[in-house]
């Protein structure tokens, strides 16, 4: 050990050292900051840029052996590792054992704290490096996912092959290794074991917290729980999980990425549970936020220190990248609900909806397709659950990629009803009483199926809203209202349209004018006048 210890670089021994004290003794804040998405990222590049960092056992003897810091350690390293270089089976495999060790031993110490009369003894992680700790989890789980489903595929594939006689026996020799080992290792990455540690980790966030690095994982648990379940198809699980964060939303504010992945998968539920208002809230809301921090140089600065696994332009490129992805989300939802638009405050945020998808809204207009597309690039790339039969390669599937275009399935079924009522909607939009006979021969419907349409129409736009509390920090309820912007009844024979009230926003319009000329004056101060 001794030979090891000495062969280490210096500022790396006075790293593990320092971090060490910042977690287990001194809990200086800044001080930890500065070592995460400073140091770290600096010894990475001059040390580490292509290879793995030293072993916890090379490190070992600047934290006293630490058992729970070797595996923060472990868990920074391998995130380090992963995002270096393309994982292949065995470094998926070493993942899933690195974060079974490090939460097994953040339970243990929890379960020990509980015992009457025990000492605890602190350990404080920043709020970042809790996030992207659980993020990582989540993200490894999706990768596997993906990984063993294509593989199968791949391995069915080439097993035709061979039966056919074509040569491919190297490809074959990779991919049979890549299934023995995943046959060997079933139950890595199994989708029980993931969902019983985020349950766990999130108890922590209710006040059950041994020590301030168990609550900031409690809390970061359930962010990952929200996106979890959403890349399951379980949007119901996902709002779920979202819904009592209320009590630690000052936590998540403080990570910027846990926000926006918190309001990106509650927005894709929120629209696949046709609740477009809720959906258009919350995505308005973030895609405003973002708008201001891109402005500002909060993110894509030189100021921005938020890292994803030591890099901060890889966070900078991810938030545009979903800054993107939910402005096409919001797109989908202003254009099957025009009620929302009320919703988005932001006029940058409407007109970056009108300028990137303006063009495709008006094919959908048009009869042409483009729903399908837009949804396309901007869902999360869902996961299956189950474990493929890697024992019967010859009948595997892509199970991956059929729970991901079932999902695109059923989002097209929804609308293209949506497009048979969006052209009863701007029938209606023209007439204040019309004949019910009359309004269904412009929808080319009999008379008889036209009423039960209308109510259709009814039924699909009363949808559940979050109503805030009355008291700041008190939980929201939800409530079924109307998302329809025009209100209708049906008297005899006469269909009666009203427009429903408009909330006019004057003061949107001024403020917007004022902050446009604020930044006018601004460039025009830094403009050097030359004579």
């Amino acid at each position: 050990m001794s030979e090891i210890d000495a062969c280490l670089p210096a500022p790396l021994k006075d790293f593990v050292f320092d971090l060490h004290d910042s977690a287990r003794r001194s809990f200086v804040v800044t001080e930890q900051e500065a070592l995460y998405t400073g140091e770290f990222r600096e010894l990475t590049s001059k040390y580490f840029s292509n290879t793995a960092w030293p072993s916890t056992d090379s490190v070992s003897s600047e934290c006293g052996a630490d058992p729970l810091f070797l595996a923060l350690y472990k868990e920074l390293t391998h995130r380090h590792l992963h995002s270096i270089s393309r994982p292949q089976v065995r470094d998926r495999i070493d993942g899933w054992r690195v974060y079974r060790a490090l939460f097994d031993q953040l339970l243990k110490e929890a379960d020990a704290a509980s015992e009457e009369g025990a000492e605890v003894q602190e350990l404080y992680i920043l709020p970042t490096w809790a996030f992207d700790i659980m993020h990582e989890f989540v993200y490894q789980f999706q990768g596997f996912c993906q990984f063993r489903t294509t593989s199968a595929s791949n391995a069915s594939q080439a097993a035709k092959k061979e039966d056919d006689g074509n040569n491919g026996q190297n490809k074959s020799h990779h991919l049979n290794e890549t299934m023995d080992v995943l046959t060997s290792n079933r139950d890595a990455w199994a989708v029980e074991t993931v969902l019983f540690y985020l349950h766990r980790l999130v108890v922590f966030a209710g006040g059950n917290a041994p020590t301030k690095a168990h609550y900031h994982l409690g809390v970061f648990a359930r962010v990952a729980l929200s996106r979890m379940e959403c890349l399951l198809g379980d949007y119901r699980a996902c709002l779920s999980a979202v819904s009592p964060i209320v009590e630690e939303r000052a936590v998540v504010d403080t990570v910027f990425s846990a926000r926006l992945s918190l309001a990106y998968h509650a927005g894709v539920s929120y629209l696949m549970l046709r609740r477009y208002r809720d959906a258009a809230r919350t995505l308005g809301s973030i895609c405003s936020a973002l708008q201001r921090a891109f402005k500002t140089g909060q993110i894509g600065g030189r100021n921005n220190n938020q890292t994803h696994g030591g890099n901060a332009n890889v966070h900078n490129d991810q938030s545009r990248k979903i800054n993107d992805r939910m402005i096409a989300l919001l797109a989908i939802v202003t254009h099957v609900c025009p009620a929302t638009w009320i919703t988005i405050d932001d006029e940058r945020v409407s007109k970056l909806i009108r300028e990137k998808h303006g063009s495709q809204l008006a094919k959908i207009e048009a009869g042409e397709e483009g729903y399908e597309d837009l949804f396309m690039f901007a869902c999360p790339k869902f996961v299956s659950p189950a474990v493929p039969d890697y024992g019967g390669v010859t009948k595997s599937h892509a199970a991956n990629h059929d729970v991901y275009r079932l999902q695109v399935r059923q989002f097209m079924l929804e609308m293209n009803q949506h497009a048979t009522l969006r052209k009863l909607r701007s029938y209606m939009k023209l007439y204040s009483s019309i004949g019910v006979e009359k309004l269904a021969a412009f929808n080319d419907v009999p008379k008889e199926e036209f009423v039960d349409m209308l109510l259709c129409y009814k039924h699909r736009m009363r949808q559940l809203e979050v109503v805030p509390g009355d008291s700041e920090g008190e939980a929201a309820g939800e409530e079924a209202k109307d998302a329809l912007d025009i209100h209708f009844f049906l008297d005899a024979d006469v269909v009666h349209v009203d427009e429903a009230a408009k909330q006019r926003r004057f003061e949107k319009f001024f403020l917007t004018q004022i902050s446009l000329s604020g930044e006018i004056s601004r460039e025009a101060e830094l403009i050097k006048a030359t004579i």
